[in-house]
């Protein structure tokens, strides 16, 4: 195969830079596993592109591939070279036995930068990073977020044209969060062309383009604006689960059910606009379903629309299976802490909170790294005592009885990688008594979807099919209680609904939730939220309360880069939202004052995000020493 100009195709080399960069027709196989089936990408200078999808979907082949990492087995990659490429594999690509100032030492030294030159742009990055105070720290003993940032740094000291970046959010609080995407934003306004791979479509929405991949293969492909107006058919809402096919095409999102209607299928409920969540969730359902279901008839639509119907086909665990305990059931809060300190030597992590979980309902708990949450969650479980306070747990103190009436799925999902999901079910119900689960026995796949795969080591399965089998194994014992720390991170839109279908099942039931996620997407699942920051409760309510009538200043420029650099010097915080600014916390008059006359300056709602990060800064500022 020839390359192109500025291209290469497998043994090809790379003449010069292209005006675009990306792929064309990718293949890639890896033994019996395709890869890549037939990818195409296209990037440009000045823009960022966000690569969307879950575990095992394709991501980080097809940047192996652009990075040159891998060559693939057909197609053609379109780079400006390994030396005008910037990379951060998954991970942040740096090393914990180094100091931060080592290891943009030892990255300048690859890529050939003069002592210098390289140590003039390590302090630049450094401070743009704000890690200038942690230039002799160990990259081990940084935050993720702080991580995170070194390897993002490290691949822009020799200022590449082409940045490729491996979910460098995943996992990532959202004020670092933040804190990432202005770096992101930076680099494309410096001229870069910005690749990143990502599960959240929150992070897709402030793309310029986005490409949607699951197993290998492209979903969607478009501006965020393109890929929700080629959605085929039509979008509607009902109050539950529809009966019937329908249920096959229906998603929860909030309080409600999506339902996907293909072109010449009736629609049931209230229609709804799509945005790109949903537009994203249709394209995999429609994979998944191979074709367009037949048409149903009117009968069948009447039926589905029935406000007390319930579909058993479902995708997600059965309602049998999240139901609690017969006769055990709580009517006073399941989990409360009161007035709950708790330090470790001269550091406070909990200060003073009080919060409570009642039967029946989702509670959301948010903060950035080192808020509290994970010492408020231990607190709860009885796994750490409290400094001072009062915490209950099923109306007692934490003790070994209460907390065989939760479920717990942990962040890392608490599995045994060398069991298959029947026994790793069947060592939980040993556990908690031997329960029987899903009919006949606890130990039984079939529920799972793990059809072919049952006999599979759990560490060998797709991280969406290891997080069912983790739900399930927290739902076999029917609890009073569920307790989520980021349930679906690194699943993609379809499989997160779904596992967000279980979470609803077992509270639909009378059971409660506390969930702890960094996805902002999520809240929106959330019956009430409560944010930490610094160890402290800074906000509590629904969504649309924290919100309330806050605004946000946007920019709209023909030339967003330009925008972005007099905002910039400036010092007004500032984000990249696809071709359009966001900045928090400013007038409009002071934006407009920063910026020249031709660019259109307005007033729009808050995002939850932008409203979290609002109350971390202001948390944050507050214990500052006058």
């Amino acid at each position: 195969m020839t390359g192109i100009p500025g291209s290469y195709s497998p043994g090809g080399t790379t003449p010069r830079t292209p005006r675009r960069f990306g792929a064309t027709s990718l293949r890639l196989r890896y033994g019996d596993t395709m890869a890549l089936d037939d990818v195409s990408l296209a990037a440009s200078p000045g823009e960022v592109t966000a690569v969307v999808g879950g575990d095992g979907a394709g991501k980080t082949s097809l940047l192996r591939c652009l990075a040159g990492a891998v060559q693939p087995d057909s197609g053609e990659v379109h780079s400006p070279g390994k030396l005008r490429t910037g990379y951060l594999p998954a991970g942040s690509g740096t090393y914990a036995d180094l100091t931060v100032a080592e290891n943009l030492a030892f990255r300048a030294s690859a890529y050939g930068l003069a002592g210098t030159e390289a140590a003039a742009r390590a302090e630049e990055l450094t401070k743009l990073a704000g890690l200038a105070d942690a230039r002799d720290r160990l990259a081990g003993q940084l935050s993720g977020g702080m991580r995170q940032k070194l390897g993002v740094i490290a691949a822009l000291l020799h200022r590449p044209e082409l940045l490729i970046l491996d979910e460098p959010s995943t996992g990532v609080d959202p004020v670092s969060r933040s804190d990432l995407w202005w770096l992101f934003a930076s680099a494309a306004a410096d001229g870069a062309a910005v690749i990143l791979a990502t599960t959240y479509l929150d992070d897709a929405q402030r793309a310029s383009t986005v490409l949607v991949l699951d197993s290998g293969r492209t979903l969607a492909a478009g501006t965020p604006e393109q890929i929700v107006a080629a959605m085929p058919g039509s979008l509607s809402s009902v109050p539950q689960l529809p009966a019937g096919q329908a249920a096959q095409r229906s998603w929860r999102r909030g309080t409600s059910w999506r339902v996907w209607s293909p072109p010449g299928v009736p629609a049931i409920g209230a229609a709804v606009e799509p945005d790109l969540q949903d537009a994203v969730t249709v394209a995999a359902l429609a994979a998944e379903l191979g074709s367009r279901p037949p048409a149903e008839t009117a009968a069948q639509v009447r039926t589905a629309a029935a406000p007390d119907s319930v579909a058993r086909s479902s995708p997600a665990v059965s309602d049998r299976a999240v139901s609690p305990l017969p006769g055990s059931q709580s009517t006073g809060p399941l989990a409360e802490a009161v007035r709950v300190t708790r330090r470790f030597g001269s550091f406070t992590a909990v200060d003073d909170v009080s919060i409570e979980v009642l039967p029946g309902e989702i509670v959301g708990l948010l903060g950035a790294n080192g808020a509290g949450k994970t010492t408020l969650i231990r607190m709860l479980l009885g796994l750490i005592p409290a400094t001072a306070g009062d915490v209950l747990l099923l109306g007692q103190p934490p003790s070994r009885s209460t907390r065989r009436r939760i479920g717990y799925v942990p962040q890392g999902l608490g599995l045994y990688e060398d069991l298959t999901a029947a026994e790793n079910m069947a060592f939980a119900a040993a556990v908690y008594g031997g329960t029987a689960v899903h009919g006949s026995s606890a130990a039984e796949p079939s529920p799972l979807g793990l059809a072919g795969r049952a006999s599979m080591p759990v560490g060998e399965l797709p991280l969406g099919l290891q997080r069912r089998v983790a739900f399930a194994q927290a739902l076999a014992h029917r609890p009073e209680l569920l307790v989520l720390d980021e349930p679906t991170s690194g699943v993609d839109p379809l499989g997160r609904a779904r596992l967000w279908q279980t979470i609803a099942g077992a509270v639909r039931a009378g059971a409660g939730a506390l969930v702890s996620t960094h996805y902002m997407e999520e809240a929106g699942e959330c019956d009430r939220l409560i944010i930490m920051a610094d160890g402290r409760v800074v906000a509590a309510g629904t969504a649309a309360e924290i919100i309330g009538d806050a605004q946000v200043t946007v920019v709209e420029a023909a030339n967003w880069a330009a925008a972005f650099g007099q905002l910039e010097r400036a010092g007004l915080p500032v984000a990249l939202a696809g071709r359009l600014l966001r900045v928090p916390g400013a007038s409009q008059a002071e934006v407009s004052r920063a910026l020249s006359p031709d660019v259109r300056v307005y007033q729009a709602p808050a995002t939850l995000e932008e409203r979290f990060f609002d109350f971390a800064v202001r948390a944050t500022a507050s214990q500052v020493p006058a």
